[in-house]
């Protein structure tokens, strides 16, 4: 008895069809698959919207809040929309992009253009692989059907691939062109962001950190004798470790006495208006003002028994009871005094020295001219160096390293990302092959029983299913990878932020796309080549293509249920709107939650946007149609995203833009992927013309990627001199009114107009003619050198933003260590009308300073505080580092 992998068998061997693609091809309902994923992520979109429309006006924190929020510059808000359902799209609609980064961050504008110009990208591809290899595939005579019908795999004659060849040819090198276009428009960028006022007079800017530094160069003096008279001010980071304990047990235990405290005076407060209630006294409290000045708790304990008093126990379980707010006090006395001391001691410069080192200098250019240059003369030795950290940034604990610690730990995070990139291949390669469940249950008959689940609800598991893990399963990536990007040395959360999305776009890569597309398209082709292996190679060609019907599939789930979704932030509405009322204990908790908003994590979000358009670019030849959805949900990505960006996010971590070259460096792997997967499929089916004209136009984009990348490396890094002198020149012009004299003034002149929130303007002083007449679109397109030039673009940095100056005591600490710096926390407690509050504030003040200013109680004694006046006590204004 013969046993064969082949189902029929006894037909396999007489039909020439069996085992071929042909028949399983017929069962392979592309269209339906495809149609069971749009219909069910439509309505569930179209839910949302509808949810967001209903729920905007009523929510404004949650949907607006960047119009209104007190913690918020008034430069800093966005003009608040119409209330109407559909009134405000006309007036969102006209709000430029570039108010992001006038009002809120570069990183964020270039997000909006990223995906602007990735979507942009795609709908030329249509224009041009459509009208050519659509009929090329359709009438291929490969049999397929259906959306299959439109690839690459339906196509038999070999010189009908000179088609693809081509096409593939001139929309490739447009994807390289507008890489190099937007690379160019970013060097602009960012040299007129970084030698605008708002940027060039920022400390930041004039600060340059040194890693890696040797023991005898931790020295102040040697280091002023090395960088001579332009040097500022000198931080020799220290080993704070012992101050950094003692300030987190203060404020710890700072926190602990304001929860207490506030526990207590709503107790009594809860038992007052009882009292009132049932007619018992009620303002015996109130008749004697001068009782804060009491003893201890006694106004409490007019309203509270002393056993209902805040308690707790010095060790879990089995350690003593004490009354919480009395042992609080006391620790905060021994406390307090020690923290002093050892900044003190900090501060006069007589801490453990570790081997880092902040050189602040008078002017940017000098900032620039130490960092652009050699500082040591061994390898390694204080390098690498970073230049325009934010001290709110920065990472004490990786200034620690040495060099060789530093290139150690880097090491082993490479290596532990390349481990968890193969072992996470697993359940990434069982959702691809779910994706292409009807070969897998031919393959493997014991399955059989999957095919008694109704057609409709066996197509969305086919369609959305795979889908949907498959962006659960890369949900929990993101925290890993920032762990890794801390443990390999990076200085800062910029820095971790440009690692992390290196790293995340390997994952995004392998797993969402290769191992996905391999594995969906070698279990459709492995029970016919089990069969007959000879026809491996034309079975692999033909299944390839249609391995896009996931990412069409794919793209309907990112385009139309993650931009809704993101739009409408249903979890995040539930959580402020549910869980506040549980965990906002205090008039503190309540305001951080209301004054904080939602901030974007750079390094994990570019690598899923840049790896869809990375997959839209790969099966732009041999599944053209992938485009189009592509071009599609791209742009409604952007929406969702500019939505966000202008009356919801936040920016809490500022790369300068700098991850938006590296997602046009990224983006180029499409590209290669989509030569080399041609390669393939043209050696598959042995045609060697279309096979050397693809491999001399890869050796031409190789030479050309690295000549691009050679030429703008050091423009990505450093600022040039040239337009230092540049800029002092077009300031002064713009200060006295003429042009200035490296220009000529033929230029029209430009009128500031665009949208700009009430009260606030762009620029608060003329900025003169434009450098250049207005061109048309296919002048502009063609010469990013001209038309996006430096003059240009430092029209659309922000101008008259906020005027940069410092308080001494602010310069003086800004790159210590936040613990040297640390003050002690003023403690916030609501104020309720029997005067226990205020009885508090005495007493607890002789020890921390506590205020109850700001906050107080509803008529149910609900905790409530001032949120009209939206700066209370413990507000800090932001400090433009």
């Amino acid at each position: 008895m013969s046993f064969s992998f082949c189902p029929n068998a006894d037909l396999a061997g007489n039909n020439p069809q069996a085992g071929s693609a042909q028949d399983s091809d017929k069962n392979n309902p592309s269209l339906s698959a495809f149609l069971s994923t749009l219909v069910p992520v439509l309505l569930l979109s179209l839910l949302f919207i509808a949810l967001f429309l209903v729920l905007r006006h009523r929510f404004k924190r949650n949907y607006e809040p960047r119009t209104f929020l007190g913690s918020l510059r008034p430069q800093e808000r966005t003009p608040a929309l119409p209330s109407g359902f559909f009134k405000w799209i006309g007036v969102f609609s006209k709000i430029p992009d570039s108010f992001v980064l006038n009002h809120q961050s570069l990183d964020g504008f270039l997000l909006l253009r990223y995906l602007k110009v990735a979507s942009a990208t795609c709908l030329v591809g249509c224009l041009i692989t459509w009208p050519v290899l659509f009929p090329i595939n359709i009438t291929g005579g490969g049999g397929l059907i259906e959306l299959d019908i439109l690839t690459f795999g339906n196509v038999v004659d070999k010189n009908r691939y000179y088609a693809h060849v081509f096409i593939a040819w001139i929309f490739l090198t447009f994807v390289f062109y507008m890489v190099a276009r937007e690379s160019i428009y970013y060097v602009n960028l960012r040299q007129a962001y970084l030698l605008s006022p708002l940027y060039a007079n920022r400390m930041s800017s004039r600060t340059v950190l040194f890693t890696s530094v040797p023991q005898e160069y931790l020295n102040e003096g040697l280091l002023r004798r090395m960088f001579g008279r332009q040097l500022k001010n000198i931080w020799i980071a220290n080993d704070c470790q012992e101050i950094e304990d003692l300030v987190d047990e203060r404020d710890k235990v700072a926190m602990k006495l304001e929860a207490a405290e506030t526990k207590l005076i709503k107790l009594a407060n809860v038992n007052r208006l009882k009292a009132m209630k049932k007619g018992g006294q009620t303002d015996g409290a109130l008749g004697a003002a001068d009782e804060a000045n009491g003893e201890s708790g006694s106004m409490a304990a007019k309203w509270l028994p002393i056993s209902k008093r805040p308690t707790h126990r010095l060790k879990p379980i089995i350690g003593k009871k004490v009354d919480t707010i009395n042992w609080c006090r006391s620790e905060l006395e021994r406390l307090i005094p020690k923290v002093d001391a050892l900044q003190a001691t900090h501060r006069a410069g007589k801490g453990t020295f570790i081997p880092s080192v902040f050189v602040e200098f008078f002017h940017q250019a000098d900032a620039q001219s130490a960092y652009q240059s050699l500082a040591h003369h061994q390898a390694l030795h204080m390098a690498p160096r970073f230049i325009g950290i934010n001290p709110e940034e920065i990472i004490w604990k990786n200034l620690k390293m040495t060099w060789k610690s530093r290139v150690v730990r880097y090491i082993v995070a490479i290596a532990l990302v390349t481990v968890l990139i193969v072992f996470w291949s697993i359940p990434v390669g069982f959702v691809g092959i779910l994706s292409n469940i009807d070969a897998l249950i031919q393959t493997a008959p014991w399955l059989g029983f999957l095919n008694n689940i109704p057609p409709k609800i066996f197509g969305v598991v086919k369609g959305l299913l795979p889908a949907v893990l498959l962006a659960v399963l890369m949900a929990l990536l993101p925290i890993i990878l920032r762990m890794l990007a801390k443990f390999s040395g990076a200085p800062s959360l910029s820095a971790v932020e440009l690692r992390t999305q290196n790293f995340y776009f390997g994952f995004q890569v392998i797993q969402v796309f290769l191992i996905t597309t391999l594995s969906s398209a070698a279990s459709a082709s492995v029970t016919s080549i089990l069969c007959k292996p000879a026809d491996a190679p034309n079975l692999l060609a033909k299944n390839l293509p249609k391995a896009s019907n996931f990412y069409i599939s794919y793209f309907v789930l990112q385009g139309l249920t993650i931009s809704s979704g993101a739009v409408l932030g249903i979890a995040g509405l539930i959580i402020f709107r549910s869980l506040s009322k549980v965990l906002d204990t205090t008039p503190r908790k309540m305001y951080k939650r209301w004054s904080t908003l939602s901030a974007l994590g750079w390094g994990t979000v570019f690598p899923v946007y840049t790896n869809l358009a990375v997959i839209a670019i790969t099966y732009s030849i041999i599944a053209p149609l992938v485009l189009g959805f592509a071009t599609i949900g791209l742009y409604l990505i952007y929406l969702a995203y500019r939505y966000n960006l202008l009356f919801v996010f936040n920016t809490n971590v500022d790369t300068k833009g700098l991850v938006y070259p590296r997602a046009l460096q990224q983006t180029t792997t499409g590209a290669y992927l989509a030569i080399i997967c041609l390669i393939g499929l043209f050696g598959i089916q042995a045609a060697p013309g279309p096979i050397v004209l693809m491999v001399v136009f890869l050796i031409f984009v190789i030479l050309f990627h690295l000549s691009l990348n050679s030429a703008l490396e050091p423009l990505l890094k450093f600022l040039p001199k040239s337009l230092e002198a540049e800029e002092e020149s077009l300031l002064a012009s713009e200060e006295s009114g003429s042009p200035p004299s490296s220009m000529g003034n033929d230029g029209l002149p430009e009128k500031h107009g665009g949208f700009s929130a009430p009260g606030v303007h762009p620029t608060t002083q003329d900025l003169g003619p434009a450098p250049h007449k207005k061109p048309n679109f296919i002048t502009k397109f063609l010469r990013p050198d001209l038309y996006t030039d430096y003059h240009t673009l430092r029209r659309l940095v922000p101008r008259g933003f906020a005027e940069i100056t410092y308080d001494p005591v602010v310069e003086r600490d800004a790159y210590y260590h936040p613990s040297i710096s640390s003050q002690t926390p003023l403690l916030w407690v609501p104020r309720d009308d029997a005067g226990v509050s205020r009885q508090e504030c005495r007493h607890s003040g002789r020890v921390i300073p506590m205020t109850d200013e700001g906050a107080g109680f509803g008529a149910k004694g609900e905790l409530a505080w001032d949120q009209e006046n939206a700066r209370p006590p413990i507000w800090q204004e932001k400090i433009y580092y």
